[in-house]
């Protein structure tokens, strides 16, 4: 079987990784994912960081409040952390176009650092199947966001709760009294584009607006001139229609968006949580590590199974035959005859090697075969 994931060496042989459902378990698996918007703040990453569910966090997301679990970019490998690159406890993902890229500060190639893949991109993803196993390569629609949730479903993660994740740039406090000025007030949610247009309209450049105190755009230490954070807005804005277009895809997948960012521009199309409320659906669903105790444990000779209602058995899987050799179906019985349920077992001729348990089985059958004629 050929994996999605490989490993590339720097002579760029390539080793397939078999990562695909990792993470799944026998309930829906749960994950952070964690954007650069400025929501998110220490108080949250204290109570993140503490639940037994993985983070992963996008690009320079997380930086200085929380070590993520995963990892993934879209952008060149010259604008992230070598902390990240060489820390073998974070599992990262990026494309093999960034197999040889440098990692920053150091003579190492990408491909050298310790726990890191790659994959193949996807660009001709439909919204119809947007997440599918079936899929060779990790959607590329130009945006690290779309290619992280593709990558958590591929590792077997279910429910995704979206941290950071505006998805949206606004203008500051300032910038909206400096427009406000001019006449122009500041709609929520609206195209940072269309804003800064209707100001330039109004004898407000964007260039006076540049000059006004402007407000985090992030919750690191960075920022982008106005202009390039219209652009984001505006791309911000076509991936939540994508995500709102690609949730009947998301729904047959199984796959469920919780977003946890306080007005997320997804906040209109996904259900939405307090990380608190978050935070307790996670220890719910797994357990609560804060709340466990060691004491006695080492001692504990009582049994502590759930409390079930009722009997639990592990059956054997029904084993199929059909490769054996086999007469004809058997046909319905003759006359007012009624045959139970599985009783092809009799028309076998031979049952396979190694399976004494079924001959007992069939015999067992034969000895309290159910026949019932009319009359009776």
């Amino acid at each position: 079987m050929s994996s999605l994931f490989c490993r590339i060496n720097t002579d760029r042989s390539e080793t397939d990784v078999l990562l695909e459902n990792m993470f799944a378990g026998g309930s829906p698996a749960a994950c952070w994912l964690i954007g650069g918007g400025p929501s998110f703040d220490q108080s949250m990453a204290d109570l993140i960081s503490v639940t037994p569910a993985p983070r992963m966090c996008i690009n320079l997301a997380g930086a200085g409040l929380i070590r993520p679990n995963f990892w993934t970019s879209y952008d060149p490998s010259m604008r992230f952390h070598k902390s990240i690159y060489l820390d073998p406890s974070v599992m990262k993902f990026v494309h093999k176009r960034r197999s040889l890229d440098l990692v920053p500060e150091s003579s190492f190639k990408v491909c050298d650092c310790p726990n890191l893949y790659f994959f193949e991109r996807h660009r001709d993803r439909q919204f119809v199947d947007f997440v599918a196993s079936s899929h060779t390569g990790i959607v590329d629609w130009s945006d690290s966001m779309m290619q992280s949730i593709d990558i958590l479903y591929r590792l077997g993660f279910r429910i995704i709760y979206l941290v950071g994740c505006e998805m949206m740039v606004r203008p500051s406090e300032a910038q909206q009294e400096r427009a406000e000025e001019k006449g122009v007030g500041y709609e929520p949610q609206e195209l940072l584009k269309g804003f800064l247009k209707r100001c330039e309209e109004k004898g407000l450049s964007t260039d006076e607006l540049e000059a006004v105190e402007r407000e985090r755009q992030y919750h690191f230490v960075e920022t982008k001139p106005l202009r390039a954070a219209a652009n984001a807005d505006s791309h911000y804005f076509r991936m939540s229609q994508y995500l709102r277009l690609c949730r009947r895809a998301m729904s047959l997948a199984g796959l469920q968006l919780i977003s946890v960012t306080p007005e997320s521009r997804l906040n209109d199309y996904f259900p939405c949580l307090g990380v608190e409320e978050a935070v307790m659906e996670i220890h719910q669903r797994t357990g609560n590590p804060t709340e466990e105790t060691t004491e006695g444990l080492y001692q504990q000779l009582t049994d502590r199974r759930g409390n079930f209602q009722g009997p639990m058995r592990d059956f054997r899987t029904p084993v199929n035959l059909s490769m054996k050799s086999r007469k004809e179906p058997p046909k319905p019985a003759g006359g007012n005859e009624f045959l139970v349920e599985a009783e092809g077992f009799e028309d076998v001729d031979e049952l396979p090697e190694n399976h004494e348990y079924l001959q007992k089985e069939l015999n067992e059958m034969k000895r309290n075969r159910v026949e019932v004629v009319e009359g009776d």
